[in-house]
């Protein structure tokens, strides 16, 4: 079953807590390979960047996620996650369309 769209609510409640922004920030500095192609960081990095275990990073990662900012890939063992531009840009937009 797909995912319904992500609220205006959902992403809210993902870009209030301030780790999750920290994640975010790590994410677009990480930027783009000299393919063009986001690499993204795996969970090992942004455990080290943020400085918190493996299990509250999966929580906060998971709430990204959900919320569609950011998007996950398995690669073997890891799990490698990016942020979804367009949907952080959809979410721009509608802040400025509600406020």
């Amino acid at each position: 079953m797909a995912n319904p769209e992500p609220t205006l609510t959902n992403s809210l409640h993902a870009i209030v807590d301030p780790t999750r922004r920290r994640i975010l920030e790590s994410l677009k500095q990480r930027g783009a390979t000299s393919s063009g192609k986001s690499a993204g960081l795996c969970a090992g990095d942004i455990e080290e960047r943020v400085r918190l275990s493996q299990p509250t990073i999966s929580h906060h990662m998971a709430i990204l996620t959900k919320a569609g900012l950011v998007e996950a890939k398995k690669q073997g063992q890891w799990r490698w996650y990016r942020r979804n531009e367009p949907a952080i840009r959809r979410l721009l937009k509608m802040l400025r369309a509600e406020l």
